[in-house]
């Protein structure tokens, strides 16, 4: 019995010994406890415990439930109706027939009409006001002759088209009534991305649906959604997010964790038509400035500096000397006449500060010049080709698509005489480009004027074409290369051959180049020997 007192006795002592090591080690971080699989991160890396966890998640749920009682009274959905008269044809939807592939409004569309029968648009809006003020998208009613909204409870008013703005996508309508549910303005100056957002509307006929995720991105447009609104004074500023957005959802509000709207939901990119992740909403504060001009005038008075501009590439940021790849690059002139051209802004400049503020694409420069009135001026800083460069620019008021349209025949016809550009076909190989002469059939069918006169792309390398350098269909025209300067215009393919000799694999050239079908100009810069 002793011998068998005495070996338990030495391995209770030795027990406890190693239970008072382990509890000894673990106190200098030698031998941590924990499970046996293996970890990822130390423990103590850990930023959020079990315990605080289900706090923080009731907290979010609370907020939402909030915001969906809080706003969802003031969210409406619209139906919009139109008679088609026999032997009307509709207008053909240009801003989804030149959208590229993914980018989708929400407007119903519908083919020519063979009898008097309705039309039919839906979408949403959301009162703003007690006295029946709503905000909505100008492409939901846009053309409608009957508008009805229907409130949460079920009630049905007609509403009147107060005001539209195709350029920002943005309609104010009202209705009669007194003390009505109100959306309240929030400031989408200060949204950041990654906050939590919530969007309410009416998607697919599901009316005061909710749904929630995140700020993606802001500033969208320009090169993110070309095709998008092909006025050419449109404002493309949206606020991105993947809060899911469906048809019907056109015209709802963003709303932010506060339950104050940030935006307005217009449009989704998808190859389906559907919800893929990607929404997009004007900003608030952009449609409230459009809406007190609309209620107050009838019409927007916009300024305008008179260019077309598109965000810098890293081609163009190299030619134009700049470090960062940034800025609004200059490519046509959009009015007659341009402020720009006036104060002597040139095609391929870009466009670095304005008002003291950088540029770092075009749709932080359309913020700053929306924020003046035609008539005041704006300092423009830009880079031209190694040069920096300070114009003072007297705003104008953006003239209707009409006017200029008319301006543009009239300059058309009064040039047509002109000679054509002469000289063969020639292989501009550094340009992915084979190009030719301009016949005088292809002037008088296009009815160019003189200075749109230069060389045609007849075919572009594979290269050139998936880079958006060139169209495939011949409809590009290289009327001038800006860099290497001096600026040189193209007048025939030996002008264009001269400029070409004297570039070498990693030099930078921009041109301009007139496609006759949009009748736009652009800039192209690209890098030789890259493809």
């Amino acid at each position: 019995m002793s011998s068998l007192s005495s070996r338990a006795k030495l391995f209770g002592a030795v027990a406890i010994a190693f239970a008072c090591g382990l509890v000894f080690a673990s106190g200098f971080d030698l031998t941590p406890f924990g499970w046996a699989q293996a970890r990822t991160a130390p423990a103590r890396q850990a930023s959020m415990t079990p315990a605080t966890a289900p706090a923080s998640v009731v907290e979010l749920n609370t907020s939402f439930v909030g915001i969906a009682e809080r706003v969802g009274p003031a969210v409406v959905s619209i139906a919009a109706e139109r008679t088609e008269q026999p032997t009307a044809q509709r207008r053909p939807n240009i801003q989804r027939r030149n959208a590229p592939p993914g980018i989708e409004d929400f407007f119903q569309e519908f083919g020519p009409q063979q009898q008097q029968r309705p039309q039919f648009s839906s979408g949403t809006g959301f009162i703003v006001s007690k006295d029946g003020y709503i905000l909505t998208n100008n492409h939901v009613v846009e053309n409608m002759d009957r508008i009805t909204v229907t409130l949460i409870d079920r009630r049905q008013l007609p509403a009147r088209i107060v005001g539209r703005d195709p350029q920002t996508d943005v309609a104010v309508l009202r209705v009669t009534g007194t003390d009505l549910p109100v959306a309240a303005f929030g400031n989408d100056e200060g949204v950041k991305v990654g906050e939590w957002v919530l969007a309410i509307g009416n998607p697919l006929g599901l009316d005061h649906t909710v749904t929630a995720g995140i700020v993606s991105a802001k500033g969208r447009g320009g090169n993110d959604l070309r095709g998008l609104n092909t006025d050419r004074y449109a404002i493309q500023d949206f606020i991105q997010t993947d809060a899911a957005i469906n048809p019907g959802n056109s015209g709802g509000p963003l709303v932010n964790i506060r339950g104050e709207v940030i935006g307005i939901n217009t449009a989704i990119a998808s190859g389906t038509g559907y919800y893929q992740g990607y929404g997009f909403a004007i900003p608030i504060n952009l449609a409230r400035d459009v809406m007190d001009d609309l209620v107050k005038n009838g019409r927007v008075r916009r300024a305008v500096v008179g260019v077309s501009i598109r965000d810098a590439s890293p081609a163009d940021a190299k030619a134009a000397g700049l470090k960062d790849i940034s800025g609004a690059l200059v490519h046509e002139y959009s009015s007659d006449p341009s402020p720009a051209k006036t104060a002597g802004i040139e095609i391929g400049d870009i466009i670095v500060k304005a008002d003291g503020k950088a540029v770092d694409r075009t749709s932080t420069l359309q913020r700053i010049i929306r924020a003046h009135e035609p008539g005041e001026t704006v300092e423009l800083e830009v880079m031209r080709y190694g040069d920096r460069k300070t114009f003072k620019v007297k705003l104008i008021e953006a003239p209707t698509e009409g006017r200029q349209v008319a301006d543009n025949a009239r300059n058309r016809e009064a040039e047509r005489e002109a000679e054509p550009v002469r000289g063969g076909s020639y292989e501009a190989k550094p340009l992915g480009a084979t190009v030719e002469a301009l016949s005088e059939e292809f002037i008088r069918e296009n009815r160019l004027p003189a200075e749109r006169r230069g060389v045609r792309v007849i075919e572009a390398e594979r290269w050139a074409q998936r880079a958006g350098y060139f169209a495939p269909d011949g409809s590009d025209l290289i009327t001038a290369v800006l860099f290497p300067r001096p600026r040189k215009e193209i007048r025939s393919t030996a002008d264009l051959r001269d400029v070409l000799s004297r570039v070498k694999d990693g030099d930078t050239i921009s041109l301009q180049v007139y496609n006759v079908q949009a009748q736009q100009s652009r800039v192209v810069s690209l890098t030789v020997g890259e493809q």
